[in-house]
This record gives C-alpha cells, sequence and structure tokens, in this order.
C-alpha cells in the first residue's frame, strides 16, 4: 500500500510538473501572439496606488458652459481626468478631496459609495461624476486597457451622434438649417421647439397674464396653467413639417423644449406630431411625477423620453418599471458617472426601455460617456452640443481627428478614456480670472462633519 501512495505521488509528481510547463509555454505563446498582453503599466504598482491631490480648470464654450475638468494626482505620476456637469461650478467636486485623499483610486466603487451621498439632481450631482471619471480614467492607465473593457467589453465600434441645430422663428430657415445639419453626415437629428416661437402671435397661448420670472421657470409646469391652443398647435407643426420636409423621414427626428405647458396640453402636441414619426418628446414635465408621465405616455403617440436630471438609479428604476417614458436619457455628468450609468442601461434593458445619452461638455466627459454607451446594450445615440464650436476637440489629444466624423465617434482602444488634454489650447479658453490645474490646499481638509449619516 505504501509503495502504491509513492507511485501515485510520483505520478502526481510529474503530472504536476508537466502541466506547469505546459502552461508556461501556452502563456508565452500567448504573450507572443497578443502583444497587448504588455500594456500592463509595469512602472505602477497598483496595490500601492495613491490619491495625492486634486485640481480643476474651468474652460469656457459656446453653448453650455462653464465646464470644470478636474485633474486626480496620485503618488506614482498616474493621472485621471474628469469633467463636473456643464454650468456647475468646481465646488461640488472640490468639497470632495478631503474624501478622497490617500486612497488607493483604484477602489473605485468604494470610493463612489463614500463621495455618492454629496451627488445630487442635475447639475448637484457633478462633482460626485467628475471624480468617478478620473478614478475610471487611472484604472484604465495602470491596468493599460480602455473603460469600455473594464465594463464588459464593447457592443459597438462607434457611438452614433445626435445634434440640434439653431433655431428660427422663421420655419422655413429652421428646415434649411436642418438641412445643413444632415449634410454633415448627422444620421439622427433633434429640433428644440417650445411655446416660445408662439410669442406675439394672439389666441395661440393661453396663460395668466403678469406671471413672474419665477412662476414662468422655476414653478413645475402643472402650476402655471398654460395650454396651447389649436392655432398654436397648428403653427408648432409648421415646424416640425418644415425640417422633415428637409430631412426626409429615413432619418430619427427627436424635439425637446416644449416649453412649461400642461400635461393635456403635452398629450395633444403628442398626438399632432405623429404624423411626423418623432422619436421622441422631450423632459414634457418634471421627470419625478411618475404619474403624470406615464398618463402622457399613455396617451401620446408619440414616445416620451427624460432623465438628464436623474441622478439616483433608483428614480430611473421606478420610471421604467411604470412604464413612465417610452425611453430614458441620463446625462454620465448626473447620473453617478461611468459604471452607475452603464449599471442604469443594464436596468433598463431588463423592462424593454432604451437608452439614449444626453452630454454638453467638453471631450473628457464626452469620451467618458462614449465607452459607457460602447458597453451598454440598448444604448442609441448620443448628443453633442459642439458641432459649431471649431476647436471643441482641440481641447484634447490622443484620438484621430476629426473625433465626429460622419455622425459617429469611434471608441479609442487606447487606454483608459484615451484623451490628454492639450494645455496651450485649453488655456486659451479659460474662464477669465481663474488658473490652470493650480493648487488647492484649502480643501485638503474636511471642512464639516457631513460623512456621518447615522449614528
Amino acid at each position: 500500500m505504501a509503495h502504491a501512495n509513492r507511485h501515485d505521488l510520483n505520478r502526481r509528481t510529474v503530472l504536476k510538473s508537466s502541466l506547469a510547463m505546459l502552461a508556461a509555454g501556452a502563456v508565452g505563446e500567448f504573450a507572443r501572439a497578443d502583444p497587448e498582453i504588455r500594456n500592463v503599466n509595469l512602472a505602477s504598482s497598483p496595490s500601492t496606488l495613491k490619491i495625492t491631490d486634486m485640481r480643476y480648470a474651468v474652460v469656457v464654450k459656446p453653448g453650455p458652459s462653464p465646464c470644470v475638468l478636474i485633474r486626480i494626482d496620485t503618488n506614482q505620476d498616474v493621472y485621471g481626468l474628469g469633467e463636473v456637469r456643464d454650468i456647475a461650478g468646481p465646488q461640488y467636486a472640490m468639497v470632495l478631496k478631503s474624501r478622497i485623499l490617500g486612497e488607493n483610486p483604484l477602489r473605485i466603487d468604494y470610493l463612489f459609495q463614500k463621495i455618492a451621498q454629496f451627488g445630487g439632481n442635475a447639475r448637484q450631482a457633478g462633482g460626485v461624476c467628475a471624480v468617478e471619471m478620473a478614478l475610471w480614467d487611472i484604472a484604465g492607465k495602470v491596468y493599460g486597457i480602455p473603460v469600455c473593457q473594464m465594463l464588459g467589453g464593447k457592443w459597438r465600434d462607434a457611438i452614433r451622434i445626435y445634434a440640434d441645430t439653431t433655431e428660427s422663428m422663421d420655419p422655413a430657415e429652421y428646415g434649411r438649417r436642418a438641412k445643413e445639419r444632415k449634410a454633415m453626415g448627422l444620421t439622427w437629428m433633434k429640433m428644440d421647439l417650445g411655446i416660445n416661437v408662439l410669442d406675439g402671435i394672439p389666441d395661440t397661448v393661453t396663460q395668466p397674464p403678469g406671471m413672474s420670472k419665477w412662476e414662468l421657470h422655476d414653478q413645475p409646469h402643472p402650476f402655471i396653467a398654460t395650454e396651447v391652443t389649436d392655432k398654436g398647435i397648428e403653427r408648432l407643426c409648421e415646424y416640425v413639417a418644415a425640417v422633415r420636409e428637409n430631412i426626409g423621414y429615413d432619418m430619427p427626428l427627436s424635439m425637446d423644449h416644449l416649453g412649461h405647458i400642461g400635461v393635456k396640453s403635452a398629450i395633444r402636441l403628442g398626438k399632432a406630431y405623429e404624423k411626423f414619426n418623432l422619436e421622441w418628446i422631450e423632459d414634457v414635465i418634471p421627470w419625478y411625477y411618475t404619474d403624470l408621465l406615464k398618463e402622457i405616455t399613455q396617451e401620446s403617440p408619440t414616445p416620451t423620453l427624460t432623465g438628464e436630471d436623474i441622478y439616483r438609479i433608483e428614480d430611473f428604476e421606478t420610471l421604467c418599471h411604470e412604464h413612465a417614458v417610452d425611453k430614458i436619457h441620463p446625462d454620465l455628468a448626473t447620473s453617478g458617472g461611468i459604471l452607475q450609468t452603464h449599471r442604469i442601461g443594464d436596468m433598463a434593458f431588463r423592462y424593454g426601455v432604451p437608452m439614449a445619452m444626453h452630454f454638453a461638455g467638453t471631450p473628457v466627459a464626452c469620451m467618458a460617456s462614449v465607452h459607457c454607451a460602447a458597453a451598454t446594450r440598448n444604448f442609441l445615440a448620443l448628443e453633442n452640443h459642439s458641432l459649431d464650436v471649431p476647436w471643441w476637440q482641440d481641447l484634447v489629444t490622443g484620438m484621430d481627428k476629426p473625433i465626429i466624423n460622419k455622425g459617429y465617434i469611434a471608441v479609442p482602444g487606447t487606454p483608459g478614456l484615451g484623451v490628454a488634454l492639450n494645455d496651450d489650447e485649453l488655456k486659451r479658453h479659460l474662464k477669465p480670472g481663474t488658473g490652470y490645474f493650480e493648487p488647492t490646499p484649502m480643501w485638503d481638509e474636511a471642512q464639516s462633519w457631513d460623512d456621518a449619516l447615522f449614528s
């Protein structure tokens, strides 16, 4: 029996040695066959990586602006870039600096949960999302792979772009401008069309006279007693008809900025626009009125969409579970950053809800959105508000130009987000009176004990 055990042991030893040699040979062959295996940043030691600093620069561009870029530095000369949501201030990000200093930036989900409470709807989430983007950028650079690969890999190699055009009070001119957009190579169009184009035309909008600016712009839609008349709807349809005549029906056309109108007017417009086969009407009322949104969605033959101001995945799930809208529309710089937005897409897919993405910033947040869109199955198209900004793409290097090519953005295969900053160009467009990634020691220490949410 002892002899048999020795024989068995010897056989196991030989087998182990043979398998080890085979494995070593296979690894060697794999490394030779796929040189990308060598892209791991061997100059970085992931286990000892630490965040040492966070700084910012404020860029001004035409359209939604200013845009705040952040840079998170580490003790190993690896840095990450992120972007605060457009028209939000740097303080949303900088208040988080004391919470992440000394932490390992590769603990992305842990750090997100640590700072998530400091985010909120719309621009209030900008800081949390900017930090999250920068952490993914660092992780990709450390491990030598693009962000989309860390999300599970690509569903698509290029991301479809959609965009609106400058508005005009003249329907014929509006249509001509839309035709120019199509000639740029866009395969998806959006138009902004609201009751503002009815100003000065009698009997088109019913509204109490003498309302304050606060009532008109800050009071939610159901509370300002504003409804569109039949005459107003006919005039609005002239604009949509002019656009369709110029771009045809072979490409999707979406609509935004209908105005602060009542639920019944939104339904009536949805019915009037049915013949134009719109892809969606957007943000018809504030997103948190779930039952009212559901009423509009059920009554309108034109699909509905919302989501650019929503922060929490739970609120997106409520809309999807109730089928209160036909499509969702997160802005990655509000919806928790790259991973949370990817999770929002996966959640919506389970309910049969497609996901477009809102975006209005610089190429930094754009590329974060591109990576997320590439890895999210139910993605439709990504918005862009900078087609008329000639230097927009010059703010970054590291990508083939033009970044937007015939209506698409190619998904980078380079580590992290895939872009670096063009310092000279960025400095030309800084907000007056601000510096360029200057030291921020005033944010090194926590200024209040607001991390403790329970006892």
